[in-house]
């Protein structure tokens, strides 16, 4: 399975700390730097996703869904809260052009909490395409001190591609209009890249 280069740089250092630490003190003393070494592999792993549709929403995270609100300027946002047994690799929810970047400072306030979609650190990127404008919001937490971006303003997206990771638990908000249906609520399990998030609405919907 793929892993994200900083997980083999980070199994890699402590895996020579281990041996270093067997070597001097004794044997068994770098056991617990082996095993946060093939942690690491396993955190920062990087599986294959392949998006059901092009035409449908998917989550942009592996992770619990901790709201799905109605927001005052006819939007809705769905919150994704990452554990650090999650999958972090996060990916597109539509495929289309990124029309803007935004990275914001913040506050590091434990990420299933309400509060940390407006006071977090956070990356934000605007997808747009097929007649749609989606919001993906890449949200720090008490762990995760590093978000990651791959992406820019003017590069175009393919379904389910990658487009970053965060580092050690985090969130990740969607945003989106009234031309999408919910398909998702509290609680549920997502997959990033594959599970459905919204499908569009129909003109008869929209009415």
């Amino acid at each position: 399975m793929r892993v994200v280069s900083d997980g083999i740089y980070y199994s890699c250092g402590l895996a020579l700390a281990g041996v270093a630490l067997s070597y001097l003190v004794n044997p068994w003393s770098g056991v617990p730097l082996y095993i946060l070494a093939v942690y690491c592999l396993y955190f920062f792993r990087d599986p294959d996703r392949v998006a059901p549709s092009p035409d449908v929403m998917v989550a942009p995270a592996d992770g619990k869904v901790v709201a799905v609100c109605a927001l005052p300027s006819g939007e809705t946002r769905i919150s994704i809260f990452l554990n650090i047994f999650n999958v972090h690799v996060n990916r597109t929810p539509i495929p289309g052009k990124i029309t803007e970047v935004v990275y914001s400072k913040g506050k590091f306030l434990v990420a299933s909490q309400e509060a940390a979609s407006a006071e977090n650190e956070q990356n934000t990127l605007i997808v747009e395409g097929r007649g749609t404008r989606v919001v993906c919001r890449q949200i720090a937490g008490l762990i995760a001190r590093r978000i990651v971006c791959y992406k820019h303003a003017g590069d175009v997206l393919a379904p389910a591609e990658r487009i970053g990771y965060i580092k050690f638990g985090s969130r990740v908000d969607v945003l989106f209009g009234p031309e999408w249906t919910t398909q998702v609520k509290t609680g549920d399990k997502v997959s990033a890249g594959a599970s459905i998030l919204a499908t569009p609405r129909s003109p008869q919907e929209a009415v």
